[in-house]
């Protein structure tokens, strides 16, 4: 076994994580459940969904008879939708394919949607103990810094060198407790701003730290001008109820339920009369909202309508619904800030 290998076992079975939510475990669905949340999210934010996703869908064959809208409307607010779309996806794939049992070989894994190599290492590794190495964000930072990796890890030539560095300290025994091991010292001390050197289990054979050159490590992905987006999003409103429509099936918040949403130039009372065949009147002006996506920003321009035509559910992919239910429907999280701002403002 490596020095690198055994240090860390050793730091994580005395100071690492131990009481996760999805810890404690080797049912692979919890893990692989686990690892999804974690792909784009943090640990505190997943812990507020975690829970109650398991407690609704407790397994695979539960999660694959639910409806992709469920699934969306436990995923709510956790944000990159797409990962709740594949996790749902998978859990199908797996009762129709596997007879509801999550796959142990690592090649069929990745063959399952959303599932990565190092998605597929971590649960291979924590639920099967199989010596399969991960690398996510947090681990290539650590080997960037320890090994002296120069370059933006998202390369793929970068990329391609820190798989093979963390093949070679995959240790031949206690690999749950290693894997654990990679990911907290990349969660909890070797951080990416204000790293905890001074407590660090490799700290001696770190390059990085013996060199003084922990705050260049890893190269910092090239500057890139983030494009601006704007859209109009019409709250309609009639008898307390507002109006929603679901988005595409694929694309950004595909699945979800939204506001219509309208060119920011474009009149929304004409739009209204003519492609909703409703006759409208604008309340009070709302101030814009700025939404941060990975590729882009997005800022909304809210349209507050009120219609006095009475109105009826003509299409499934439209309907009137109260402010309670719209909240705790399949929604991103610009329509949730919104909807709360009208019920402060009492609208």
């Amino acid at each position: 076994m490596s020095e690198f290998s055994s240090h860390l076992i050793a730091w994580q079975e005395m100071y690492g994580r131990h009481n996760l939510p999805w810890q404690n475990t080797t049912d692979p669905y919890l893990i692989y459940v686990s690892e999804i949340m974690l792909q784009q999210s943090q640990v505190a934010t997943v812990m507020s969904y975690y829970g109650k996703f398991i407690e609704r869908f407790p397994d695979i064959k539960t999660l694959a008879s639910a409806t992709q809208e469920e699934v969306l409307r436990y995923w709510s607010g956790l944000g990159y939708y797409s990962r709740a779309r594949n996790l749902h996806q998978s859990a199908v794939i797996i009762v129709n394919t596997h007879q509801g049992i999550f796959p142990q070989d690592f090649s069929a894994m990745q063959l399952l949607p959303g599932i990565g190599r190092s998605t597929a290492a971590a649960v291979a590794s924590l639920a099967f103990n199989q010596n399969q190495t991960i690398l996510d964000g947090n681990v290539k930072r650590v080997l960037a810094r320890h090994f002296l990796i120069e370059g933006w890890t998202g390369l793929s030539k970068v990329e391609k060198q820190l798989w093979l560095i963390a093949e070679t300290l995959l240790p031949k025994k206690n690999i749950a407790i290693y894997t654990q091991g990679l990911m907290d010292l990349g969660a909890t001390l070797c951080t990416r701003a204000k790293p905890k050197c001074g407590v660090c289990p490799l700290q001696v054979s770190c390059g990085a730290y013996q060199q003084k050159r922990v705050h260049e490590l890893p190269t910092p992905k090239p500057h890139k001008i983030i494009p601006k987006k704007q859209t109009a999003m019409l709250i309609l409103l009639h008898n307390n109820k507002v109006m929603l429509e679901k988005r595409p099936p694929t694309g950004i918040w595909g699945g979800l339920w939204c506001f219509p949403e309208i060119p920011v130039n474009e009149n929304a009372t004409v739009y209204c009369a003519q492609h909703l065949g409703m006759k409208v009147e604008s309340l009070t002006n709302m101030l814009p909202l700025d939404h941060v996506f990975t590729h882009f920003q997005l800022r909304i321009y809210p349209r507050l309508l009120q219609t006095f035509t009475q109105i009826s559910d003509c299409e499934s992919e439209r309907v009137w619904i109260t402010f309670n239910d719209a909240l705790i429907s399949a929604i991103p999280t610009p329509v949730r800030k919104l909807l709360n701002l009208c019920q402060q403002q009492k609208y």
